[in-house]
């Protein structure tokens, strides 16, 4: 029997490590690995170590100059006015030694689920490693070295000629898959993100919608700092449904930042455990509605690695895996087992205490003002039905 998912996951992947004070955390994946383990919700033969990309496979997105030059970096031969050309050696992007070596794994890993999904093995793979989507052609970019979903999503066309559909909910716009694609109409791009009014990379603007043959294929809804679970979702369900049935994609591929939540140091949205229960739950139907079940989902960004990114992480695969072993209060052994590492209080159960914050006071406002900029994101669309 064809087994229908799997987990791209090794310890190698934590050597993507940019210091130990460094907001961009991989332990969080060690820490939701042990989550799944502890609920017997992820068996070993579900699991597959990625595979390192290829130099070949990195120049389908990366120049060949930006490469080596990151190679350069990890082994300390790089000068340091010719590393910040590139964006490495910053703040967000420190060098790391073999950082080429670890950066490289972490897109295979993406390439591993690809294959998984893409020749049939299993019907939807899930990389928690991956989600660097602010990684450019030439230059390092918030957190990201080689930008995974984008050498992927290059990688799908080019070796299964397949139409893609990436939707991306991290609270930071997906510009580097963006910009990838903009002038390309085989692949539509959709993020969800916090305004960049006040928050990184700025972009992500309602009328960012592509480029000559590529316009009309990318899809923005930059929601308001602050915006809570209900205006939220409204946003994400309607634009997810809308522009699939526009599309209709051979594949999907979901990035799941974490960092929407309340509680993440890095933005300023509202958000609880309720969306991270509902976001994996529509892109699981949505695949099966139009791709044959075909779903490759990959991390992202996510800065509260203790109370917010296990569960959320955990409640993908529970649902990638149709596994309802997901309500009431996380296992105590896990809880047990954590707490003296921890510098937070973890959380007892799956779902946030309602309410979780003092009431927004704003809420209306920025609803109705979410709701328009949804409204002009998918004006396009709705006007080309209303014409038919």
């Amino acid at each position: 029997m064809m087994d229908d998912c799997s987990f791209i996951f090794s310890e190698e992947l934590l050597k993507y490590k940019f210091s130990s004070h460094h907001p961009f955390n991989q332990f969080r994946l060690k820490l939701t690995v042990d989550l799944l383990k502890r609920l017997n919700a992820l068996a070993p033969n579900q699991m597959i170590p990625p595979i390192t990309a290829t130099e070949e496979e990195l120049f389908l997105i990366h120049d060949p100059n930006y490469v080596n030059a990151v190679k350069m970096a990890g082994h300390g031969l790089l000068a340091d006015d010719i590393g910040e050309n590139y964006g490495l050696g910053t703040e967000d992007t420190p060098i790391f030694k073999n950082m080429h070596e670890a950066s490289s794994l972490l897109v295979g890993g993406t390439l591993t689920a690809v294959d998984q999904v893409m020749s049939g093995k299993v019907l939807h793979s899930l990389h928690l490693g991956g989600g660097l989507h602010h990684g450019f052609r030439g230059k390092a970019s918030g957190f990201c070295i080689y930008n995974d979903s984008s050498v992927a999503i290059k990688y799908i066309q080019k070796k299964y000629n397949a139409r893609v559909l990436y939707v991306d909910t991290d609270a930071h716009h997906g510009d580097g898959v963006q910009w990838s694609f903009y002038d390309d109409p085989n692949v539509c791009t959709l993020s969800i993100h916090e305004t960049g009014r006040y928050l990184f990379p700025g972009t992500g603007n309602v009328n960012e919608r592509g480029q000559g043959n590529g316009y009309g294929y990318s899809f923005n809804i930059p929601v308001d700092a602050f915006t809570e679970d209900e205006s939220w979702l409204y946003a994400y369900t309607n634009a997810f449904r809308e522009v699939a049935e526009f599309f209709k994609p051979d594949v999907i591929l979901t990035q799941n930042g974490t960092d929407s939540h309340y509680f993440d140091p890095l933005t300023h949205l509202s958000t609880t455990m309720k969306i991270y229960r509902e976001i994996p739950k529509l892109a699981h139907q949505i695949a099966h509605e139009y791709c044959g079940g075909k779903w490759i989902a990959v991390g992202g960004g996510g800065y509260d690695i203790w109370r917010v990114v296990p569960r959320a992480w955990a409640l993908l695969w529970l649902e990638m895996t149709e596994n309802t072993n997901s309500f009431g209060p996380l296992p105590s052994d896990w809880i047990r087992f954590w707490q003296k590492e921890a510098s937070v209080e973890l959380p007892m159960e799956w779902d946030d205490p309602d309410p979780l914050y003092p009431p927004i006071p704003r809420k209306e406002e920025i609803t109705e003002k979410n709701l328009r900029t949804l409204e002009k994101a998918l004006f396009p669309i709705r006007n080309q039905q209303k014409q038919l």
